[in-house]
């Protein structure tokens, strides 16, 4: 009776989903080692391409679409590719709790994005959390501003404007009707492109595949696809509000794993920067949801 009320539980797929976005960050740093922030990406986006392929096709969904839609799908596409290897990149440099919570500075900006998009001026709720949250920003980047991991957090702080870009695109796409397995296919199937055109022109020869390292690409692959499912799963069956609130989970996970597994020490005012990004993301996302219904004019 419990596992059947779990399984059917919002918070309880998100808790699951955290947990393997954890996971993969943990897979990608120690692939650093062995493979280039391109050949990370390409076969994360690979996998998830031939995923989806094994199911549409199958099935005969259609893959086309019109040109204007396709036009959003890839503004999301290219956008949440740069955004992507970004982040891997700063996870490869960074201690993997900075690194996350870098990323998850996405919702403050969308926030911000949203506001030039639709030329609305914020609530000022929304401003204070905005202002809090890159308080937070700063405290975090100090260290790495203070030595030579300074490019990295800039580029990790960048992968989280991009993520924002793409998820007001990934939005738009859900008010035209676009359905999510689409979405991912076009998705997976740009950023395996540009991932493998930037492993060509890359300098020095591709890293080999071999049992010593072949674990580490599967790890990724597997823990990134159960934290897809998982998520998607999670708002199906949850409120969006509660399920988005835990998706700060990630960094949580994300710290005890770079704890457990590297030893990393971070100062008190990381650790309390991470507390008010994260205070501030699930802020910026319920007062962003508030908002939502008043009426807006894109741009």
């Amino acid at each position: 009776m419990h596992w059947h009320r779990l399984k059917n539980s919002g918070p309880f797929w998100m808790v699951v989903a955290c947990l393997s976005f954890g996971v993969m960050g943990v897979f990608v740093k120690l692939g650093s080692h062995s493979f280039s922030t391109a050949e990370l990406v390409f076969y994360r986006c690979l996998a998830g391409f031939i995923g989806i392929l094994l199911i549409a096709l199958p099935a005969r969904r259609p893959l086309r679409v019109s040109w204007p839609l396709l036009q959003v799908h890839l503004g999301r596409s290219v956008s949440g590719f740069l955004s992507l290897m970004l982040y891997f990149f700063a996870i490869s440099r960074l201690p993997l709790s900075t690194a996350v919570t870098l990323n998850y500075t996405s919702p403050l900006f969308l926030m911000v994005v949203s506001t030039l998009w639709y030329r609305q001026w914020p609530m000022r709720r929304q401003v204070l959390a905005i202002l809090f949250g890159f308080v937070g920003v700063v405290l975090l980047l100090r260290p790495a501003l203070d030595g030579d991991e300074w490019l990295a957090g800039l580029l990790g702080l960048c992968s989280g404007l991009l993520a924002s870009i793409a998820y007001m695109n990934v939005h738009e796409l859900g008010r035209r009707g676009e359905p999510e397995w689409r979405t991912v296919f076009y998705f997976s199937l740009v950023s395996s492109l540009g991932a493998g055109i930037w492993m060509l022109l890359q300098p020095g020869e591709l890293a080999q595949l071999h049992l010593d390292n072949l674990w580490i690409i599967l790890g990724m692959g597997i823990s990134a696809t159960i934290a897809q499912l998982s998520m998607t799963r999670a708002y199906s069956k949850g409120k969006s509000l509660v399920v988005a609130s835990l998706a700060y989970l990630t960094v949580v996970f994300s710290t005890l794993f770079g704890v457990l597994l590297w030893g990393d020490r971070l100062p008190p005012s990381s650790y309390l920067a991470m507390l008010l990004i994260a205070a501030c993301g699930v802020v910026s996302a319920r007062l962003g949801a508030a908002s939502a219904a008043r009426p807006q004019r894109p741009a």
